[in-house]
């Protein structure tokens, strides 16, 4: 395999395991918010319709490309894993009223945008800086 090809593979593993680890962040903090038994399993139970939302973002936008670029790839992931999230919790029965939406909205902009302006800004300054 090219060593173009390997990093982009290690970029966009990296980026779909910062993607999922951080979807489990957000199921944790709110569980814990909410005082909610079943650590582990309750982590997961709540996470998964947007970890599947997630996995719906990177398959449609073929985030993989630029797996670290906000846009288009941040932010289709970043709607992708609410508005798939959303739908899924809705028809599996768990809630979802406006209140947890918008959360779940700024929240995860944070998180999964978060990283990625900051590994731009990295990039950017890494360019910019002259090497001796």
């Amino acid at each position: 395999m090219p060593a173009a090809k390997t990093a982009v593979s290690r970029s966009a593993l990296f980026a779909a395991v910062a993607d999922a680890v951080l979807i489990l962040i957000f199921a944790a903090i709110g569980r814990d918010a909410h005082q909610r038994p079943e650590v582990i399993a309750g982590v997961f139970a709540t996470a998964w319709p947007f970890l599947a939302g997630a996995a719906v973002a990177w398959l449609v936008v073929r985030v993989w490309r630029a797996p670290f670029s906000l846009w288009p790839a941040g932010v289709a992931v970043w709607i992708g894993t609410v508005a798939v999230g959303m739908i899924l919790r809705a028809l599996t029965g768990q809630v979802v009223v406006i209140a947890f939406i918008i959360v779940a909205l700024i929240s995860l902009a944070i998180l999964l945008l978060g990283y990625r302006a900051v590994i731009a800004l990295a990039v950017r300054f890494r360019a910019r800086t002259p090497r001796t």
